[in-house]
This record gives C-alpha cells, structure tokens and sequence, in this order.
C-alpha cells in the first residue's frame, strides 16, 4: 500500500508549479491534498494567490496555522503555547547590535511556523486514515539543491518532484507562461530579516506592507533577554533610513535560503 502525499503549499513560484503540474497530471501521482502554513504575516499577493490557487485547484488545499509571528514576537509569546509565557524566545532570526558586528539571531521561524504546524496536521490526517507513514512533496528546484532535507520525524518522507524531474526555478516559470499562468509571487513574510535590498525595495512600493515593517522594526529595538538593540536589517539602522539602492546591486547576497528547512519561499 502506498503512503498517503500531501504537498507543502508554500504559495510562491515552486510550489505553486508543482501543485498545478500535478493537477495537469505531469507526475505519476497526484497530491492526497496541499497544505500552505500559514506565518500570519505573509503579503497580500501571497493570501490573493493563495485564494486564487484554492478557487481552481482540484486537489483540496488546507491553511494550518498556530499563529502571527509579527504579534507573537511583539508579545513574547511561544506560538505552540498560544498565551504569554516567561520561557518564550524570539523565533525570527533579527540583528542584534552586539557592538562590534552584525549577528542574526538563531532561525527557529521555519520550524515553529511551518514545519510544526504542518506535521501536526499530517500526524492528525494519518490517524484519521489509520496510516503510519506520508510522503511530503516540497518544492525545490534543482538550483536550491542544498535546500533538501531527510525528515527528522519517521511519520513523514520528504520527496523532491521538481527536483526528480530536472526542473529550476526557471524552468518552473516557463512552464507557468507556457500554461498561461501568471508569475507566482514570491512567498515570504513582510518582514522577513532575510530579505535582500532589493526585496526591501519592492516592499517599499507596497506602502502598507512597508508600514507594517517600519513599524515592527521600531517596536522590536528592545526585547527580552536580548542584550543589545534589535533590528530588522543587517545594516543596524532603522528601516526606514536605509538606503536600498546599493550593496546587493554591488555584489553582497541575500541571506535568504541560507539556514533554511527547504521550507519559506517556494
């Protein structure tokens, strides 16, 4: 008997491929369902698409979530406790100004806003079915390679479709234009502390997105049981004082992929 496949619904370009090639019946078999986890804080061209994807999918897609990480991290508050708690840790991988340089905090967003949210409701599908074991298909294409993963749990088999069928990101968004697809937007929180200048830029264009940003910067300077000013950019400075026009342009990398479960972004 074969496992039961649930897809790992990230809303961005390769999930969003993978999901519609599986509907097009381009892989051997087809997704049981997709399920997007959601952080609470993703743009809103991430939630329109995401609706969109759920009014034309025939494969059933399913939001989880245990909560905003924005009002979690302003509150103190463990998402899997869902109340304040004295023990709680900040999750979002922020600057602290140490002094001396640039450090980000530990990256624990990816595990306790989606990965958790997701195995426990694979764990709950799998009981229903009287199953012991799935296969999770997450999108990563074969340029984001070092993103793969083994599972950590036994209840869950990571599988890599785009990967298995040679496919990189462009090629995913050539099959998208091919299929008369638009652009998938690109899957992150607004204020993810990974993104490169010219993310923040874009961001920018969207002046309530923008604002919400500034103004989580603003609120995050000080926090519990973190020694040193907090930030949400490498640069230490405000977000908005920061001139976005130049370092990535001058050959500095975005951060974003680096430490990461294979989960953000797809």
């Amino acid at each position: 008997m074969s496992n039961a496949i649930y897809l790992s619904l990230g809303a961005g370009v390769q999930s969003t491929t993978m999901l519609l090639m599986a509907m097009a019946g381009e892989f051997e078999t087809v997704p049981d369902r997709a399920i997007f986890a959601d952080t609470g804080w993703e743009p809103r061209a991430v939630y329109d698409h995401l609706a969109w994807l759920e009014s034309v999918s025939t494969i059933p897609i399913e939001r989880v979530s245990v909560g905003n990480i924005r009002e979690d991290t302003l509150a103190g508050r463990l998402p899997r406790a869902g109340a304040l708690c004295e023990k709680a840790f900040v999750t979002m991988p922020l600057y602290v100004d140490s002094g001396s340089k640039s450090a980000p905090l530990r990256r624990q967003c990816t595990k306790e806003y989606k990965l958790t949210p997701l195995r426990r409701r694979v764990r709950e599908l799998l009981t229903e079915r009287g199953e012991k074991q799935a296969d999770m298909w997450i999108g990563i294409s074969t340029d984001e390679a070092h993103r793969m993963r083994d599972s950590v749990v036994r209840y869950i088999v990571n599988c890599y479709p785009l990967i298995d069928a040679g496919l990189t990101r462009a090629d995913c968004l050539k099959w998208c234009a091919a299929h008369g697809y638009a652009m998938p937007p690109r899957s992150a929180c607004i204020g993810c502390p990974f993104h490169s200048d010219s993310e923040w830029r874009r961001l920018q264009d969207t002046p309530e997105e923008w604002r919400q940003a500034v103004e989580f910067d603003k609120s995050i300077r000080t926090l519990p049981r973190i020694r040193g000013d907090v930030y949400l950019h490498r640069a230490l400075k405000p977000l908005d004082e920061i001139d976005f026009r130049t370092p990535e342009d001058g050959g500095q990398l975005s951060l974003f992929g680096q430490d990461c479960e294979g989960m953000c972004g797809l």
